[in-house]
């Protein structure tokens, strides 16, 4: 029970200065130096090297706090630390009662001895993280990110504050989590874990109780369940040990699923500790009723790789989840929120939350309880060394004990992963002839053994992968595809085609990627006019992954015609991005069955940045976020061409059969049908297929025939196109555009605005978007032949700001292809 909370208003100031200035807790330094005035903004041109030299020092906070008398009657008083970040000393007037050295662990503190009644002090030390990592580096190198402050593997912190191959090097620090005094009186509840068997029409829950009684006082446990449907179930006993089960049952019960596969109803479930009467200690949580399990079954291509969600193995589909800002104060529920519902307008029902960051807040799973989404939690160690040692062991089972239990019983947790890349970089890095047998040896005993038996006793019913990506574990080829997960980046820091995906056959893929630049408001946050060249100065500061900016330039250079402006440039490269994530996933799901998952790398961005993100800082769709929206869509038609011929494909990723249509036509550059075709198409639930194989030979009889002539193809359901594409037969810069003198049609319906979208020829890659606000647009970044009338939803809750219809009309600003060049 919270006895003082100690969120708020505190004191803050470098150790080597003499004035304090205001802070506010949760917080960070960087967060209340901008706050005051006393800080640049690190986001800006190339600030970040100048603020980065500010975590060389070391910063204290501090406030006072009143004690009653009748409070210190109160058995125990605990000191409770959500999150220090990260090497603090905490004291309580004057003298030390915690040294914590883990951002990732809750600290826990009997203060009782240490308090009084009346005024009294709590003052917070908090140490340079980047002297530390560097000092520790000296000591004992341990290999890290190469774009990182080096010896970050020795300092339990989020790895990607000190920079990445995305991300600046600015380790912000501070007490960053909920902090409060709390009381606690005769007994408490030390752990609560949830189980679930399922049956026809009915669920059967064990409660298991863990409680700590100093009293000897006779104690009750009261159980409370509310259902979806605001339905009362509870059960009543005495408290007989340390630790027993009580057993429940739901009878029809609402299950939990994952988006586009049904709904997220949710239980309440209330444990209540009493003594005489009396709730002495609570702890509230929501489940979801629902089955989920990673499934890895021998079979004809070598071992499954699948979620199972309530009996059916689903097709993975979704984003690499980074921390949202490099200043975590500006992280909260709202700006979650906001991202959860993008991934679920894109038609996401997983993300992996990444290794190298932390673990998210509560109220980022709560989230992704209410909405759909699967996580997949990777524990945080990634692209490192790591000395496992004794001190390092009992730090991270704190650190992994802390976050299991808090997370476990979420619906949407459904696998634990123990580290990003580690395996693959022992097998194929070099790193076990760098650092030799004992590091090599420390990583099996961490990774192989200790962690997998802590996740067995901490949380038994939920999958465990030992690494990401993984085939059989022991560094056996760890990316083959036909076992485990599979990372590919031959396209992209191989600079191999992006029809190479089309080769792979993976399981299940959790990170593969192109980069591109935000959109120009974005650049225009961070940059002055002259630095609007991707090789400035700035623009390179702003590119964290070496040779990205060629990278970008080569790709585009192999499908576009080369930009005009510098806005151009950026458009072009969001389309490479987009065109590329689609090669990969639509050939994936059109091989559902062999291969169960697509996650790109990577959702979002810490800060404005050119990466591999599809939302960047501000939240705002790139290209490949729409793209997404469409390749993720849950029932699917997709084209595999070669040379002339093209077969079309449905996945039916729902648990309904599908019946439609199939439309396609073959066009000409000015959009005339030279050729064209319907059917009727029927998909099993859970499946995909051919429906039909087309061949165009007769009529794509030359290079020029083929350079001005497309396909065209649509999916009808209850007179409704649902999902469409077209095909080219030579590249897009190859493509003979004619200009398609693109118009729009603005009008008003109750909550939104409709865009009517035409050209006067065919348009590559239509987009749109408003000048000074930002918008979600119900389809973006499409093809549109000529004559067609393309219908846009515009929902007001949808801008970022309100806008009258006359200003939408004003504002609205539409590009396509065509323009990107002279």
């Amino acid at each position: 029970m919270i006895l003082i909370d100690l969120n708020g208003k505190w004191q803050m100031k470098r150790t080597d200065e003499e004035q304090w200035i205001d802070a506010v807790v949760p917080g960070t330094v960087y967060n209340d130096l901008l706050r005051a005035g006393k800080m640049k903004d690190p986001f800006f041109r190339d600030n970040e090297y100048e603020i980065r030299d500010l975590c060389k020092f070391d910063y204290e906070y501090k406030r006072t706090f009143q004690v009653e008398t009748e409070d210190l009657k109160h058995d125990r008083i605990v000191l409770l630390c959500e999150g220090l970040d990260t090497l603090c000393q905490v004291f309580i007037n004057g003298k030390s009662v915690l040294k914590a050295e883990n951002m990732h662990r809750t600290y826990e503190v009997d203060i009782k001895d240490s308090i009084a009644a009346g005024e009294n002090d709590i003052h917070v030390v908090i140490s340079s993280p980047i002297e530390y990592a560097l000092e520790k580096d000296r000591e004992q190198y341990l290999c890290s990110c190469a774009d990182a402050v080096p010896g970050i593997s020795h300092i339990r912190k989020a790895h990607c504050m000190f920079g990445w191959d995305w991300g600046p090097q600015l380790p912000d620090m501070g007490i960053w989590r909920n902090i409060s005094i709390q009381c606690r009186n005769t007994a408490r509840i030390d752990d609560v874990y949830i189980s679930q068997v399922h049956s026809q029409d009915r669920v059967e829950l064990d409660v298991r109780l863990r409680t700590h009684n100093w009293s000897n006082s006779g104690t009750d446990i009261l159980i409370t369940i509310e259902t979806p449907d605001c339905e009362i179930i509870q059960e009543k006993a005495p408290v007989e040990a340390a630790e027993q089960h009580i057993a429940m049952g739901i009878s029809n019960p609402r299950l939990w699923w994952p988006n586009n596969y049904g709904e997220q109803p949710l239980y309440r479930l209330k444990v209540s500790l009493m003594n005489c009467g009396k709730v002495i200690d609570e702890k509230l949580m929501r489940i979801g009723l629902r089955t989920i399990s990673l499934k890895r079954q021998e079979d004809k291509w070598g071992e499954s790789f699948e979620f199972v969600v309530n009996g059916n193995s689903i097709f993975s589909m979704g984003g690499d989840y980074i921390p949202e800002d490099n200043i975590l104060a500006r992280c909260s529920r709202e700006r979650s929120e906001k991202l959860i519902k993008n991934c679920v307008e894109a038609n996401f029902n997983t993300i992996r939350v990444w290794g190298g960051g932390y673990y998210p807040d509560d109220y980022f799973y709560d989230l992704c309880d209410e909405y759909g989404i699967i996580i997949w939690q990777d524990h945080l160690y990634a692209c490192g060394v790591y000395d496992f040692s004794e001190e390092f062991r009992e730090n991270i089972t704190h650190e992994t004990r802390d976050n299991m239990k808090r997370l476990r019983h979420h619906a949407s947790m459904g696998l634990w992963c123990g580290n990003n890349e580690l395996e693959y970089a022992w097998a194929y890095w070099g790193w076990g002839e760098r650092f030799g047998q004992k590091l090599q040896n420390d990583y099996l005993k961490q990774f192989e053994e200790y962690l997998p038996e802590l996740a067995r006793e901490m949380d038994p019913n939920t999958s465990y992968l030992i690494a990401s990506p993984t085939s059989k574990g022991g560094f056996d080829d760890p990316n083959n595809e036909n076992f485990g997960d599979m990372h590919y980046w031959d396209v992209w820091h191989g600079r191999k085609p992006i029809t190479e995906y089309r080769t792979l056959y993976p399981r299940f893929m959790s990170e593969f990627g192109l980069q591109s630049f935000p959109c120009l408001k974005t650049v225009e946050t961070f940059t002055l006019p002259e630095d609007r060249n991707i090789f400035s100065y700035v623009m390179e500061s702003h590119q964290k992954n070496g040779t990205g900016n060629e990278k970008i330039l080569y790709y585009i250079s192999e499908h576009f015609k080369y930009p005009k402006d510098f806005d151009s440039l950026l458009y072009a490269s969001q389309l490479i991005q987009a065109e590329g994530l689609r090669y990969g996933v639509e050939h994936w799901r059109r091989n559902r069955g062999r291969c169960m998952g697509a996650i790109y790398w990577q959702l979002n961005d810490c800060w404005p940045v050119a990466s591999w993100a599809s939302l960047d800082y501000f939240g705002r769709w790139k290209a490949a976020h729409y793209a997404a929206r469409r390749f993720f869509a849950p029932v699917m038609v997709s084209a595999l061409e070669e040379d002339t011929k093209v077969s079309l494909h449905v996945s039916n990723e729902t648990l309904n059969k599908f019946e439609g249509k199939l439309i396609w036509r073959l066009r000409d550059k000015t959009s005339s049908v030279i050729k064209h075709g319907e059917l009727a198409v029927e998909m099993d639930a859970l499946s995909t297929g051919e429906v039909v194989d087309l061949e165009f030979g007769e009529v794509l009889t030359s290079q020029q025939k083929k350079r001005e002539t497309y396909l065209e193809f649509g999916l009808i359901a209850d007179g409704k196109e649902i999902s469409r594409g077209t095909v080219l037969f030579v590249k897009p810069k190859h493509f003979a555009l004619l200009k398609p003198d693109i118009s729009t049609e603005v009008y008003e319906e109750a909550g939104k605005f409709i865009i009517n979208v035409s050209s006067k020829a065919f348009a590559r890659f239509v987009e749109l978007d408003l000048t000074d606000a930002d918008a979600i647009f119900s389809d973006n970044i499409f093809d549109l032949s000529a004559a067609e009338i393309k219908r846009v939803e515009l929902k007001k809750e949808y801008l970022s700001r309100e806008l009258t219809l006359e200003e939408i009309r004003n504002k609205l600003r539409v590009r396509s292809l065509y323009d990107t060049f002279e």
